[in-house]
């Protein structure tokens, strides 16, 4: 037996150093390949009003690989949709397929059996079933939606006129569901268009950072369980600090047994302690938020209050997770969440009397 352990252990530094070898041969194999664009999209803000042609070649691709392409505007989303992500390699190298706008591109080089997140927060990198990945900025010279100007509470808004997928369904967003009436309060509607839900989604033109935000609405209690009134801050390119979104959302997420129809949050929401859910009650209420680097402050409070005094209805504290300031903006959104249990039936309107910021 002695004699044979040398013997053993020659054949098994052999195997590990012919193991060692032809992993080098491949990771020097697989950096041979290499992505190509041939056909690059406009750089231009997402929607499914829009789809344009990408394509490519690879080389050096192994037999198996496939190509997925995310695009990004906010966050960076699979395309051309989430349950058709792979796209394969022809014969001849060369790839291609339809994708919706972005300002950026990015092709991944995948393994077999790789499955694609419908969204990423960041840029995709390589590493796993990923081997090689390029981005490349959209052509042109990059276009935004068109908004429809409002002022509410002296400020300048933009008022949403393409179809969004928040809430896990895809929404239209028409301009004439948001307005101001002659008391200078903010109208926000869902309503049925060409048997649809339209809805409505206002944002302030300018980032306003740390300091308080005061928002005063009437009562927001009797909203459908689908129907989602949001007030947060949000910055398109923050995906490396979840969109420095922080908010109110009055809502029952589509389940009418939820006890609570609102919460506080910061993102992101499936973080231990990142949400703190309460009931609203009937009747107007003012929210505040007293944003300050490494805190989040949140009241609800009775009536309408310019200093966030009052009886209080919830309040909670974050500590963790608050984002710093950035390009964020308010947003102020009525939308439709997918449900099964309890779909929207009757849409209605939400009426915000006041937005105030004190620095």
């Amino acid at each position: 037996m002695r004699a044979f352990a040398p013997v053993l252990l020659q054949r098994m530094i052999l195997l590990f150093l012919g193991v060692a070898l032809t992993s080098c041969e491949s990771r020097r194999a697989e950096s041979g390949s290499s992505i190509e664009f041939t056909k690059i999209p406009p750089a231009a803000q997402g929607g499914r009003e829009r789809v344009d042609t990408i394509g490519g070649r690879v080389i050096n691709a192994r037999p198996g690989q496939q190509i997925v392409i995310y695009a990004h505007s906010g966050p960076w989303w699979v395309q051309p949709w989430p349950d058709r992500p792979l796209i394969p390699i022809r014969p001849d190298s060369t790839w291609s397929t339809e994708t919706h706008l972005g300002f950026q591109y990015a092709a991944l080089l995948v393994d077999p059996g790789y499955r694609p997140p419908p969204t990423m927060d960041i840029a995709p990198t390589e590493g796993g079933s990923v081997a090689l990945v390029k981005i490349v900025e959209g052509t042109g010279t990059p276009t935004f939606a068109p908004t429809k100007p409002l002022k509410f509470s002296g400020y300048d808004w933009n008022v949403r006129t393409i179809a969004s997928d928040r809430g896990g369904t895809n929404n239209l967003y028409d301009p004439d569901n948001a307005w101001t009436d002659a008391s200078g309060a903010l109208h926000l509607r869902m309503r049925k268009k060409a048997g649809r839900w339209s809805c409505a989604e206002v944002v302030l033109n300018r980032s306003l950072g740390y300091g308080t935000y005061v928002v005063t609405v009437r009562d927001a209690s009797h909203l459908e369980p689908a129907a989602v009134f949001s007030m947060h801050t949000f910055d398109e390119s923050g995906g490396d600090e979840h969109y420095r979104e922080i908010g109110v959302e009055i809502s029952r997420w589509g389940d009418a047994a939820n006890r609570n129809n609102a919460q506080y949050a910061v993102q992101p929401f499936y973080v231990p302690g990142n949400v703190s859910g309460f009931k609203v009650p009937s009747g107007t209420l003012t929210h505040t938020i007293r944003w300050e680097s490494g805190r989040a402050k949140f009241t609800t409070v009775r009536g309408t209050s310019a200093t966030g005094e009052g009886p209080v209805v919830a309040e909670h504290e974050f500590t963790s997770g608050v984002p710093t300031p950035g390009q964020e903006k308010v947003q102020l959104f009525f939308y439709v969440v997918a449900s099964d249990k309890n779909p929207l039936q009757k849409g209605g309107d939400i009426v915000v009397e006041k937005f105030e910021y004190f620095p």
